[in-house]
This record gives C-alpha cells, sequence and structure tokens, in this order.
C-alpha cells in the first residue's frame, strides 16, 4: 500500500527539523525527507563547530551541538524519516500531492518546503592551481577546528561566515589573517566588534591573486584593489568563505510552479506559497521583513504546521499559547 501523510517536510536543516517537532506536537501524521544522509543540513554539514548566538534561551551553541538537541527533541514523536533521499518530483492530485523520491512515491495532504536555497556549492576561489591545494591547503569551511590548530591561517571574505570562522579559529590558530576586498564588513556589528578587538590580522582591501607552495607554507599574492600594487603573505592554510551557490534545478523539476522572488520562494502571512497546501519556511522563503536567521525559522515552522491543521482538522483545537503545551515525557 502506498504511504500516506498528513504533511511531508522536504528538508532536514534546523528548519525542517524543528516543524517536523512541532507536526509531532499537534499530532500530526508526518515524514520528513532530508537528501543528506544525516540530519542538519547546511548547518550540520558545513559549520558543525559553528557558534549559534541568535536562538533564544541558549547564549552560544555549536551548530552540531544544536542538531543533536533537535535531533532528540525530535525523537519524541513517532515522525518518519527517510534520509539520504531527494525529492526528485511533486503532483498534485485529488486528495493533495504525490511526492517521488528514488526509493518510491507517497501520498501528502500538504507539504512543507524547507530546502534552505537548494543545493548549495562554494564560490570557489579563482586561481590557477585551486584544484591541487583544495583539501591539501585551500578549504572552504572549518569543519574540524583541530585541523588549524597552530598554523597560520588566511581568512578569505567580509561575511559574517568569514569573521565567525576568524574567531573560531583565533583560540587555537597560531596566527588568523583576515583578508577582504572591502574597506568594510557585511557581518553584524558585534562580529566586526569582535574582530577588531582581537588578535586577528586584518588585511583590506585586498584580494587572493595567486597562492604558491613555498618551503615553509604557501606564499599568498594579496592584490589591492583598483591599483596595481601587491603584497605577499605566507601562511600555511587558506580558508576561502566568499559564500555558496544554491542550484535549484531539482526543485525546478517538480511537478508545481511556485511564484519566487530572486529564487526565494514567495509566501504568505501562513507561510503558503503560491501552490495551495505547499508551504515554505527558512532561508529558502521570501516576504516583507524577512530575515534569514534560525531563529526565525523557528517562528516559521509553527505557524505552517498550524495552518496545515486547521485547514486539515478545523475542528481540533490547537495550542492557543506556548505555556499551553505539556512536554513529552
Amino acid at each position: 500500500m502506498t504511504e500516506s501523510y498528513d504533511l511531508t517536510i522536504i528538508g532536514g536543516g534546523p528548519a525542517g527539523i524543528f516543524a517536523g517537532f512541532y507536526a509531532g506536537m499537534r499530532e500530526a501524521n508526518a515524514q520528513l525527507i532530508e537528501s543528506l544522509p544525516q540530519l542538519g543540513g547546511q548547518v550540520q554539514a558545513l559549520y558543525p563547530e559553528k557558534h549559534i548566538l541568535d536562538i533564544a534561551g541558549i547564549p552560544d551553541i555549536q551548530a552540531q551541538d544544536l542538531i543533536k538537541q533537535q535531533v532528540k527533541q525530535l525523537a519524541q514523536f513517532p515522525i518518519t524519516q527517510k534520509l539520504d533521499q531527494t525529492v526528485t518530483d511533486i503532483q498534485r492530485t485529488a486528495d493533495g500531492f504525490t511526492v517521488t523520491t528514488p526509493a518510491g512515491t507517497s501520498e501528502s495532504k500538504a507539504i512543507v518546503i524547507a530546502v534552505g536555497n537548494g543545493s548549495f556549492s562554494p564560490r570557489p576561489l579563482v586561481i590557477d592551481n585551486a584544484a591541487e591545494l583544495q583539501g591539501k591547503h585551500l578549504f572552504y569551511a572549518v569543519t574540524n577546528v583541530e585541523r588549524f590548530r597552530d598554523k597560520r591561517v588566511l581568512i578569505a571574505g567580509g561575511g559574517d561566515s568569514a569573521l565567525d570562522q576568524a574567531l573560531m579559529l583565533a583560540p587555537v590558530a597560531k596566527s588568523v589573517q583576515l583578508v577582504h576586498r572591502r574597506d568594510e564588513f557585511r557581518a553584524l556589528e558585534h562580529t566586526v566588534a569582535q574582530v577588531k578587538a582581537s588578535d586577528i590580522e586584518v588585511t583590506t582591501p585586498y584580494m587572493i591573486k595567486a597562492a604558491e607552495p613555498v618551503a615553509d607554507g604557501l606564499a599568498v599574492t594579496l592584490k589591492k584593489m583598483r591599483t596595481d600594487e601587491t603584497i605577499t603573505t605566507v601562511v600555511d592554510d587558506i580558508v576561502v568563505s566568499y559564500g555558496f551557490t544554491s542550484d535549484h534545478k531539482t526543485v525546478d523539476a517538480w511537478g508545481i510552479d511556485l511564484e519566487t522572488e530572486r529564487h526565494l520562494f514567495k509566501v504568505d502571512t501562513t507561510m503558503q506559497t503560491s501552490e495551495p497546501g505547499i508551504y515554505a519556511i527558512g532561508d529558502g522563503v521570501t516576504y516583507p521583513g524577512k530575515q534569514a536567521l534560525i531563529a526565525t525559522a523557528f517562528g516559521e515552522a509553527p505557524i505552517a504546521v498550524n495552518a496545515i491543521m486547521q485547514e486539515l482538522y478545523p475542528t481540533r483545537r490547537g495550542p492557543a499559547h506556548s505555556s499551553s503545551i505539556r512536554p513529552v515525557k
């Protein structure tokens, strides 16, 4: 028999995991489908040791620990988890939707999309020998802080991730140099202030033009923006944090047409997309005032789930306030 669910959550990052937990709180029959072999999404795969600061009531928590806590929270309910499966198609039916993965099909009355910006890949460092250096002296994320202990590290980038990784490595690395092509950073003010107050060497406005192995490390050539001036610094490793490009090819292949803006799903106040019955939450959605924070996604998840449950079971009485929800023991 074909599996049938009240709702299907597509994406197992922080937003998708919390949506699964809240679906359990509402006693929904739900499945969670994640394309990676484990839950956690981009946060777990790329930034497991990143410090998360925007969760209410938790002053500071590493990304991998946040995911562990979320997985433990999710385990309180019998939410079907399908890992290492990519949703290849969604088709509307008379009663909802048919969801297809390489493992088979299932039926779902409603869908919550929590895929972030789609499949992602880092923006590469454009130098001739980047492929030769990658994985040896060139990295696009800090997944293991100990790998850089007592190393001279150059971090390229000017956003939150670049500065976060610089601050993460500062206590363990021999030295950290932060290189950005602009004088101003695009990170949160508090993070910028932390960098300025640290021992991190800031080099602006420069960008990497070349990196050549030498006897004692890598000789990195930095070019000053809008000039021909260059300087050379010798380091052990380079971490490039230029952001990521997203690929919506899989989503675009689905048999539904969702309204987007700059590759983000447009949603209403209930998190419903332009397609009735399909909702979206997390970094992959847009609406006036949207902030791409984990804390924001955690608020969007119950809005979407409650809207779905109200539509499917209008006589059920949902929680009027968070204090009325009894924890599972």
